[in-house]
């Protein structure tokens, strides 16, 4: 069992935290790091690339080398410990099937499982809506991804993590307003990254928002009123 308890967690709110980013030199890593950053917290942005760290760097985050298929879940857990969070935005992006197994799905439980390692209880899973493509051609790859995303969201949900499952609608890289629509089952839509990054922003620092699964759409309501709106439809949730 995780040894960091939920009200230790939940001591959090509404206080500065320490944030461990997977994907942090990404489209929705960059803006939320630096959202956190600009709220006080302290985030760690791992990167496998040198040249990646310059770019974590300008977020305010600090950077850490580390490669989430080589590096041993303990090797993991030594870089996560002495957080309160680790939010998982990486992803293969493309590159072919056995990368999008190796990172998006067994990277995912490698990274759950050094998690609970190093007793770190909220993880946060930036996922995909289950919508995503449909309504137009896709490949066998793009297929495979959504299997492999599915696959990772189901071994999250089974694990004793204070987990927050995110699935945005399709990615808009152009800045947005930090508006969304936020729910358990919406209808999909597109959603901007750093619309994403806010509502992420607004959700670790709300401790009572976990093991649920979000979809999330622009919208009209503000990131952090959208996690509010959240938890009074579901309830406060904690670890047994």
């Amino acid at each position: 069992m995780i040894e960091q308890s939920a009200r230790t967690i939940s001591d959090k709110e509404g206080t500065s935290m320490k944030v461990f980013q997977i994907g942090a030199a990404g489209g929705v890593g960059r803006p939320l790091a630096a959202l956190l950053h600009a709220r006080g917290d302290e985030v760690t942005g791992m990167h496998r690339r040198p040249e990646q760290a310059a770019v974590i760097a300008e977020t305010g985050a600090t950077p850490l080398a580390g490669d989430l298929i080589a590096d041993s879940v303990d090797e993991l857990a030594e870089k996560f410990s002495g957080h309160d969070a680790v939010v998982f935005s990486a992803g293969a992006h493309g590159t072919g099937q056995d990368q999008t197994t190796a990172i998006d799905g067994a990277g995912l439980e490698k990274a759950a499982e050094a998690a609970r390692r190093a007793g770190v209880a909220r993880f946060v899973l930036v996922s995909v809506f289950p919508d995503a493509g449909r309504g137009r051609a896709t490949s066998e790859g793009f297929e495979h991804y959504m299997r492999v995303k599915k696959t990772a969201d189901v071994y999250l949900t089974h694990t004793d993590l204070d987990w927050l499952i995110v699935r945005p609608g399709t990615l808009r890289d152009e800045p947005g307003n930090g508006c969304v629509t936020a729910g358990l089952a919406i209808e999909y839509g597109d959603v901007h990254r750093d619309g994403v990054a806010a509502f992420i922003d607004a959700a670790l620092h709300r401790p009572d928002l976990n093991r649920v699964v979000v979809e999330l759409t622009d919208g009209p309501t503000p990131a952090a009123d959208a996690v509010d709106a959240l938890i009074a439809t579901t309830g406060p949730r904690t670890l047994s």
